[in-house]
């Protein structure tokens, strides 16, 4: 039976947090918005404008802020200067402003959402933002030009555009309609074509503080007392920080955290359970979460070798842990050097569909036998 419509997942939504359209405060980006508004009231405003940085920051939210600002914002002519309204000092916009009940209502004639399209022959999202999603801002422009005012187009993620659809896009930045503004979604831009890049200005959103953390968590309905914690495993990604309080990572990790202590010997028959609970359909999410958790203990590692044990313990007892297993220079290198091969063998791994178990099980042996090493040197 094919999915609803109104079942179907938004692929700019992060499952458990609100609709970045939805969202009212965004958190630790004062500096983005900052830069932008001072494009726009002194009369730089850039046609296409590229929201850069980590997953989960409040890219996409600050993308529909400039939206909804740029939209609420009525267009400025030679004519109309001296009876202007003064400049504005906040991209914040009433939420009884006619334009904020289109946009909650996905119903704003200027505003165009480009992202991953509902494929009916698979019944899923599909893996990319194709040309012909792109082909249909020819048609929304025509229509919201009669309306007046700006148009804006938001792309999340541009990273998930194919090269005919970058192509596309790029055409449009090259040339852009009058009173348009793209607005470019972006957790890689080192993977976009270097002429979409150099036509856009670009807005970097950086990582959040504990403190930002603990807010746009309780923001999302989250109310924790280990904001912390959170940030320090999510690198301060509020997005990551909901994803691991869904699935209870903190929990894991610090079981992770346990079972590496006794390194560089393992406990074997706790390692043979960890990696049981990652087996089938049942596993499937245990399996990506233990395999990623790994990862970011793997880093901390690595990091702990060259400027010391964190501030902040994502777990009970890992500062210590950290401290042990990588004392130095030499620590770091190999730590560093396990980290790729892990996530090397990772890669291959879900690519030929190797047993999870088995996965999981090689992964923990190979930090095992790298504990011996850094033991010996």
């Amino acid at each position: 039976m094919a999915t609803a419509p109104e079942d179907r997942p938004l692929p700019d939504q992060i499952e458990g947090a609100p609709h970045p359209s939805e969202t009212a405060v965004l958190y630790g980006q004062s500096r983005a918005e900052a830069d932008f508004l001072e494009a726009f009231t002194t009369g730089r405003l850039h046609s296409g404008w590229l929201i850069t940085g980590p997953r989960g920051v409040g890219k996409a939210t600050l993308a529909w802020r400039m939206a909804a600002f740029l939209l609420s914002q009525p267009l400025v002519t030679a004519d109309d200067m001296f009876g202007a309204p003064p400049p504005p000092t906040t991209l914040d916009v009433d939420d009884a402003h006619p334009d904020m009940a289109l946009i909650r209502s996905g119903a704003h004639p200027r505003l165009f959402i480009l992202r991953r399209a509902w494929d009916d022959k698979t019944d899923k999202l599909k893996s990319v933002i194709t040309v012909d999603e792109v082909r249909k801002l020819k048609n929304f422009f025509a229509m919201s030009a009669a309306d007046g005012g700006r148009r804006v187009v938001i792309v999340d993620p541009a990273d998930e555009m194919n090269v005919n659809a970058a192509n596309a896009i790029l055409k449009l930045l090259e040339e852009p309609p009058a009173d348009a503004v793209i607005l470019l979604i972006s957790h890689a831009p080192s993977r976009l074509l270097p002429t979409i890049r150099s036509r856009c200005r670009e807005l970097r959103c950086g990582l959040l503080s504990a403190e930002d953390m603990t807010a746009a968590l309780a923001q999302s309905g989250i109310h924790t007392d280990a904001g912390e914690a959170l940030a320090a495993l999510s690198g301060g990604s509020v997005g990551e920080a909901i994803r691991l309080t869904n699935l209870d990572g903190l929990s894991l990790y610090s079981n992770l955290v346990s079972l590496f202590s006794t390194l560089p010997n393992f406990d074997r028959p706790r390692a043979l359970a960890m990696a049981d609970k990652c087996v089938g359909k049942a596993g499937a999410t245990r399996f990506e979460l233990t395999l990623d958790l790994i990862d970011k203990f793997l880093t901390r590692t690595a990091r702990a070798g060259l400027h010391g044990p964190p501030d902040i313990q994502a777990a009970q007892g890992e500062a210590l842990l950290l401290s042990k297993l990588s004392p130095n220079d030499y620590a770091a290198r190999r730590w560093a050097q396990v980290a790729q091969t892990v996530s090397d063998r990772t890669r291959h791994g879900k690519a030929v569909n190797l047993d999870p178990a088995a996965l999981v099980l090689d992964t923990l042996f190979r930090i095992e036998k790298a504990a011996l090493d850094v033991a010996a040197a």
